[in-house]
């Protein structure tokens, strides 16, 4: 069968992709090695000083980069869209409104006076009764559309922000810098006190979201198949929202607002994953923020010796991808 042969030779070799399990593993050691070279990168000649700083702020930007990464890809799989984030429900703007009233009405020193697990305490009990206010309100009447609770925090986030910029426009010149500074996330000035609070509540929801991990596949299907393979709907979305909230007020009050990562690291992970199963998509965001976060503040401080916040860097790089998502989203 020479002509068999030849077509048999003459065929391109098709190359098979890595198993999702390998993609997770691989991104594991290449966050690994991110971790280690931003705890050793020209700390050699004061491992024993450095490390223990560094360690704090690395463990913060895991935190951080867990937290907004799981709360993402869990608000983009309930509301069935890959554009929308949780910052939608106004998030940030409540944070922008509670830095900028604690200055207007109690002013900047005593604000700086007040000790930080008060005011992480504060801002997250805010951020999470506004959130259960609004499912609450929405989801306990006879109407419960995801699409109603999006544009309930989209109006409540531009009053937010609203009442926001009239104070920043009243207060002292000086004051005005304070908060400012405040709106920015920074992984600079993290509490060490904190740090084992948001890694509890962190390691908690992330644990009760692997354990509804194939409930979430389900979910994904969109309510009326979800309802026809016999899913409470309406209590998992209310649950999964809870903890997207949960999730987003312990990451906003730890380090401050990162509008557009969860953007940025939830969609590069439905494209590094090769699957839509969150068993492979939750981890391998988690890692991708890892990587993002550890890996963009050892370039900027390390590679270009450049002193900057680095949540501009990805606001701006999250931007562009939003703007690319609308674009393709507005062809499609």
């Amino acid at each position: 069968m020479p002509g068999d042969a030849s077509a048999t030779l003459s065929a391109p070799t098709e190359r098979t992709a890595p198993r999702p399990g390998v993609r997770v593993a691989l991104l594991g050691a290449a966050a690994a090695v991110v971790v280690a070279g931003f705890l050793v990168v020209g700390a050699f000649d004061a491992l024993a000083l450095l490390v223990p700083m560094r360690a704090e702020r690395v463990a913060a930007m895991v935190l951080v980069g867990v937290a907004v990464a799981i709360s993402t890809v869990l608000f983009q799989t309930v509301t069935e869209n890959r554009i929308l984030t949780p910052s939608i429900m106004g998030f940030d703007a409540l944070y922008a409104l509670i830095q900028t009233a604690a200055v207007y009405f109690l002013g900047a020193g005593a604000v700086n006076g007040l000790a930080p697990p008060l005011r992480f305490a504060v801002e997250s009990a805010a951020m999470l009764v506004f959130s259960f206010l609004i499912f609450r309100w929405v989801f306990g009447g006879s109407r419960r559309s995801l699409y109603l609770v999006v544009l309930v925090g989209i109006v409540f986030g531009v009053l937010f922000r609203s009442l926001a910029t009239f104070m920043q426009r009243v207060i002292d010149p000086n004051e005005y810098l304070i908060v400012q500074d405040r709106l920015f996330a920074s992984f600079n000035a993290v509490d060490p006190a904190l740090l084992a609070v948001c890694a509890a509540v962190v390691a908690s929801a992330s644990a009760w979201v692997w354990s509804r991990r194939r409930e979430l596949d389900v979910l994904a299907l969109g309510r009326a198949n979800a309802v026809t393979l016999g899913l409470d709907h309406h209590r998992s979305t209310m649950a999964v929202l809870l903890v997207c909230a949960l999730l987003v007020s312990v990451s906003t009050a730890l380090v401050g607002p990162i509008t557009f990562f969860g953007l940025l690291v939830a969609n590069l992970a439905y494209l590094a994953a090769g699957t839509h199963r969150h068993a492979y998509v939750l981890p391998v965001a988690a890692l991708l923020a890892v990587i993002t976060l550890v890996g963009g503040q050892t370039i900027l401080e390390h590679v270009f010796g450049l002193d900057t916040v680095l949540s501009v860097i990805i606001e701006f790089v999250g931007g562009i991808v939003f703007i690319m998502l609308l674009v393709r989203g507005g062809r499609r």
